[in-house]
């Protein structure tokens, strides 16, 4: 049976209508602040490089196009910052800009980051100088006209039925919702641990890693109401590293928020922050190994729509991708879809967008490196998979929509996620199929792309037995034996299938619960903080110990140590092997002062608890 569930939309009826209703009043008035009647945010030519002419300088916001943010900062890439001079940057309205120029940690350009914002609706013009000899450059654009959208951020709902919620006595703070496996084997016990970031509940928000069986091994507590997505494995700085989204989530279907990375001592390493006076939004954030990151941002921006059915006075999100220098938080770069995918290529009808509901047209979900130059970027809305130029912004191939380079315009997929590369003209998706209902269920998809023929086709589809409709979300992971990751987005499920078809492995979060990706990857951390350690008498006055490490994936078994204080600790019984995240232990009736210790399976103390008093 197929299987369907509603997108999670908040946690109650009345205060969501409320909500939208506010919204709506303060979109209304914002609206009266249009520059126009009939506001234009598409470029002056579709699909324009971004490399300025007789150059390697590639420039954002882009010549030509007008839907740049009045915060934005200039982005010039691809030339070192010594060739590059006399920048002057004015505003039709404002006036000549002062700034500094900030260099790329990477040493191939740098950003103009001006003192004050422009204008809406102004044309501003950058000339300069660059290389040697110098040759001058002088290109322009126009600043679009936000639109102020209220905020409607969902409501996590931490609450949980018995069995749905973890509880811990020596880690009281950590409460994930449950992980449930159903289904397992020996190769898909063997394939590394899952990586999750549940919402809207139960239990505490925040990004997890469970081991094969379903137990617990980290999770990192978010605050109430700040959701967490696509927790990985990147490498960063040639060193693994967790990364992961964190933030709100709107009723409108994106994030307001900030990309996260750990090390594997758990420590934070540095913080992705979207720029150009954007917010990073929850579908992207993929580390390049030239230490910047690629990550997605919405832009709502009145525009007339009167072309498409809808009003003259609407606005439209243009999504974007930023590539980010890490260290130094610049924007190396923005490609934004609106300057390169036509409006009319959008599935989705805008009859009923509004500057309170701007127009979800294109609705960017991924963007992965592909090799020689390339980015690999999904488009829901469109139903399509785009090859862009990383050097000049352009479309280098279509595969899926409207009008396809390659392939005919029977569709191949329908509101898919997560595009990736696999190889020189082979890509994967997870494959939506709705909604509205194009496919009868959701599945992976594996496309190949033939450009001496000009075409596409499917190649693979990865499915399991039992059909599942994933209306939302959802992500297909290859992993290194050759079998399928599946993470069934709104549908609280995750699954493994070999090669050959066959399931191996899933399981399942509590019934109600989401997320956006979820993975498997080998996994091995120690953390830098301590174990922590709970005691506590029985009804006959034994004395029981709990003991967890939250992150460590070598602890083998754990060992009590005991005494008359805290400095006269001596171990007290045989070491026990590891259940789980937490392990229950004995301890001696007659203790004063107890610890544990972790060991590794060869026996070697890893790290120790601190002492604390036995209970009476």
């Amino acid at each position: 049976m197929t299987r369907r569930r509603r997108r999670f939309r908040g946690a109650g009826a009345a205060a969501g209508l409320a909500a939208v209703l506010a919204a709506l009043a303060v979109a209304a008035a914002a609206g009266g602040q249009t520059q126009s009647a009939a506001p234009i945010c598409t470029p002056e030519a579709l699909d324009a490089s971004a490399r300025l002419p007789d150059t390697t300088l590639t420039v954002t916001p882009a010549p030509g196009a007008r839907d740049a943010m009045p915060q934005t900062q200039i982005s010039l890439l691809g030339v070192a910052p010594a060739r590059i001079a006399q920048i002057s940057v004015s505003g039709s309205i404002s006036g000549a800009h002062a700034g500094r120029l900030a260099p790329y940690s990477q040493g191939d350009g740098e950003s103009f980051v001006p003192a004050r914002p422009f204008q809406p609706g102004e044309t501003v013009t950058v000339s300069g100088a660059v290389g040697a000899p110098a040759h001058r450059v002088s290109y322009s654009f126009i600043v679009g006209d936000p639109d102020p959208i209220a905020r409607l951020p969902e409501s996590g709902e931490p609450g949980g039925k018995p069995g749905t919620v973890l509880h811990f006595r020596s880690a009281p703070g950590i409460t994930p919702a449950a992980l449930t496996v159903t289904r397992t084997s020996q190769q898909g016990r063997r394939d590394g641990d899952i990586f999750i970031a549940v919402y809207p509940g139960p239990g505490s928000m925040g990004p997890a890693i469970f081991d094969p069986t379903g137990a617990l091994v980290w999770f990192h507590t978010l605050p109430r109401d700040t959701f967490a997505t696509d927790l990985r494995v990147q490498r960063y700085r040639s060193r693994p590293v967790l990364t992961w989204w964190q933030g709100t989530i709107s009723h409108h279907g994106f994030g307001f928020g900030e990309g996260e990375i750990y090390s594997n001592s758990y420590r934070h390493i540095a913080t992705v922050r979207a720029g150009d006076g954007l917010t990073e939004d929850l579908h992207e954030l993929t580390l390049t190994p030239d230490g910047t990151a690629l990550i997605s941002a919405w832009k709502p921006l009145y525009c007339d729509l009167a072309a498409l059915g809808g009003r003259a006075r609407a606005a439209v999100y243009d999504t974007v991708f930023q590539e980010i220098d890490i260290k130094t938080g610049l924007v190396r770069y923005e490609w934004d879809s609106l300057e390169h995918v036509a409006l009319s290529a959008s599935y989705m009808p805008a009859a009923s967008a509004s500057p309170a509901w701007p127009y979800d047209w294109f609705h960017l979900n991924s963007v992965e490196p592909a090799g020689d130059g390339a980015l690999l970027v999904s488009s829901r809305a469109t139903w399509a998979v785009y090859d862009v130029d990383a050097a000049t912004g352009l479309v280098r191939w279509q595969v899926g929509g409207r009008e396809p380079t390659y392939g005919s315009a029977a569709p191949l997929f329908a509101w898919q996620h997560d595009a990736q590369p696999l190889g020189p003209d082979l890509f994967s998706v997870f494959d939506n199929g709705g909604p509205p209902s194009t496919f009868a269920h959701s599945s992976g998809a594996v496309v190949r792309v033939d450009p001496a023929t000009a075409s596409a086709s499917v190649i693979k589809t990865v499915a399991i037995p039992t059909p599942i409709f994933a209306q939302t979300q959802g992500d297909l992971q290859r992993l290194p034996d050759g079998s399928w990751w599946i993470g069934w987005g709104n549908v609280n499920e995750s699954s493994q299938v070999a090669a050959n078809g066959r399931q191996l492995f899933e399981a399942h979060t509590p019934a109600g619960s989401e997320t956006y990706r979820s993975y498997r990857f080998q996994w091995r951390a120690t953390p830098t903080h301590p174990p922590q350690l709970a005691l506590a008498r029985t009804a006959s006055g034994s004395l029981r110990a709990y003991v967890s490490w939250n992150g460590a994936t070598n602890v083998a078994a754990w060992r009590i140590e005991s005494g008359s204080s805290a400095s006269s600790l001596r171990p007290s019984g045989p070491a026990i092997e590891r259940g789980g995240f937490e392990t229950k232990l004995a301890a001696p009736r007659g203790a004063a002062y107890v610890a544990a210790e972790a060991l590794a399976a060869n026996g070697r103390v890893l790290a120790a608890t601190n002492a604390i008093p036995a209970p009476r």
